[in-house]
C-alpha cells in the first residue's frame, strides 16, 4: 500500500476563491431567527462575516500540520488522516472513526492526549497510551474525491483494516461514533481477533432512529417517552432522506456554495450538540467548527459524504451476524432511556454516562471521552 506523509497546503488561489464566493453569497429572505426551518439567515450572515473577517485559515492549517498526517491509497480510494504515535513504543494502536458530518478534524484535539496520557508522563496499566490513527471516511475531509461507487460500511471497514495492517498494527482497538460506530461494528465482525475491542459514543438521538434495538422490555411510561423522542426527531431527518435518495441533488449546492456547505453542517451542530447550548459555538469552539467546515469545503466533502450515506443506505445489511469482540459505550447527554435501550441487560463490557455533551463528544467533552477510552481499554488490557 502506498502511504505517504501529508502536509495540508491549500493554494492561495483556492483561499481567495472561498473568500470571493462568501462575499458574493445570494441570501434567502431573512424571515426568522428560529432554527426550526434550518439555519436562520441572520445567523448565517453573522457566521459568514466571521469566516471572512476574523477566522484565520492559515493559523488553523498550521495547527493541523503540527499533527503527523498520512495520505494512502486503499482499493483505489485516497484515504487521509492523522497518525499520532505515542512516545511509548508499546502503546495500543487505536483507530478513531468519526460520524456524519465530520472528518479527522474532530479528533485533532484529543489525538495528542490519547498518545501521551498523564500530561506526557509514563503510561501504566491504568492510563494506557495509544498510537492514534484517525482517518476521514471515504468521501469526507481530504479522503476525496470518491473514485468509485460502492463505498458502504463493509467496504470502508475492509479498507481501514488493511490500512491498520499496512501501518504495522496487526491488532488494534477501535472507537467509533455514528457512521463510525457502524464501521467499528463491521470491523468486529470481519477483522475478528485483530480487533482488541471497540467502544462507541452515543447520545439521545441514537435511540430515536429506525435502527433502535428492541424496546419490548420498556414500561408503558418509558415507551411513551421513547415515542416522544422519536416524534421530536422526525423533522430532523430531512438531510438523511435527501442524501440517501438523491445525493447529487444536494451535492451541487454543497460543492458550489461555501455558505451552503457551512449551514448544512452547522445546523447539525445546533441540533445534535448538548441541548443546553444555545448556539453551536456555545457547545464547541467556533474556530474548530469552521475548520471542520473549511476542510470539508476544500476537500469537496459535501459531495462525498452525501454519496457515502447513499451507499450505506442501499447496501445489504449484515443482520443476524454476531462476534465475540468486547464492546463498550460512552453515553453523552441526560437521558435515562439510553442505558435502558442500549444496555438493558448489562451485556456491554463498559458503560459510562455523562450529563453534558452530545453527538460530537471529542469536541464537546474531550476530557470525558479521553477518560472513557482510556478506562475501558485499561480494563480490557488488565484481563
Amino acid at each position: 500500500m502506498d502511504i505517504r506523509p501529508y502536509t495540508i497546503a491549500i493554494p492561495d488561489e483556492e483561499l481567495a476563491d472561498l473568500r470571493d464566493r462568501l462575499a458574493r453569497t445570494r441570501w434567502p429572505a431573512a424571515l426568522t431567527e428560529d432554527w426550526a426551518r434550518g439555519t436562520p439567515v441572520p445567523y448565517a450572515q453573522r457566521l459568514a462575516r466571521y469566516w471572512l473577517d476574523d477566522y484565520d485559515w492559515r493559523a488553523e492549517e498550521a495547527r493541523l500540520n503540527r499533527l503527523p498526517q498520512f495520505l494512502a491509497e486503499v482499493d483505489g480510494q485516497p484515504i487521509h488522516g492523522l497518525h499520532v504515535r505515542s512516545a511509548d513504543d508499546g502503546a495500543v494502536p487505536l483507530l478513531l472513526l468519526h460520524g456524519y458530518p465530520s472528518c479527522f478534524v474532530e479528533f485533532a484535539g484529543i489525538a495528542p492526549l490519547l498518545a501521551e496520557p498523564g500530561q506526557g508522563g509514563a503510561a501504566d496499566a491504568a492510563t494506557p497510551a495509544f498510537h492514534v490513527v484517525a482517518p476521514s471516511m471515504p468521501g469526507f475531509g481530504f479522503s476525496t474525491p470518491l473514485t468509485s461507487h460502492g463505498w458502504d460500511i463493509a467496504r470502508t471497514a475492509q479498507a481501514f483494516d488493511e490500512l491498520m495492517q499496512a501501518l504495522g498494527y496487526d491488532r488494534y482497538a477501535v472507537f467509533g461514533e455514528d457512521v463510525g460506530a457502524g464501521v467499528s461494528e463491521q470491523l468486529c465482525l470481519d477483522a475478528g481477533d485483530r480487533v482488541l475491542g471497540s467502544i462507541a459514543a452515543t447520545d439521545p438521538g441514537a435511540i430515536a432512529t429506525a435502527y433502535t434495538p428492541p424496546t419490548d422490555h420498556l414500561t408503558d411510561d418509558e415507551r411513551e417517552r421513547h415515542d416522544r423522542l422519536k416524534d421530536a426527531r422526525t423533522e430532523d431527518f430531512g438531510y438523511l432522506a435527501l442524501q440517501t435518495s438523491r445525493p447529487l441533488s444536494i451535492a451541487y449546492g454543497l460543492t458550489d456554495s461555501p455558505i451552503a456547505q457551512a449551514t448544512w453542517i452547522v445546523e447539525k451542530f445546533q441540533e445534535w450538540t448538548d441541548p443546553r447550548a444555545g448556539l453551536p459555538e456555545d457547545a464547541v469552539d467556533l474556530d474548530a467548527l469552521l475548520t471542520l467546515v473549511t476542510v470539508t469545503w476544500f476537500g469537496r466533502g459535501g459531495d462525498g459524504a452525501a454519496n457515502m450515506l447513499y451507499e450505506a443506505a442501499h447496501a445489504q445489511a449484515a443482520w443476524g451476524r454476531q462476534h465475540d469482540r468486547p464492546q463498550g459505550m460512552a453515553a453523552f447527554g441526560e437521558e435515562p432511556l439510553m442505558e435502558r435501550i442500549l444496555n438493558p441487560d448489562g451485556h456491554l463490557a463498559f458503560w459510562r454516562e455523562h450529563p453534558r455533551g452530545g453527538h460530537f463528544p471529542a469536541m464537546e467533552a474531550p476530557d470525558e471521552l479521553v477518560g472513557d477510552i482510556r478506562a475501558y481499554f485499561a480494563r480490557l488490557l488488565a484481563v
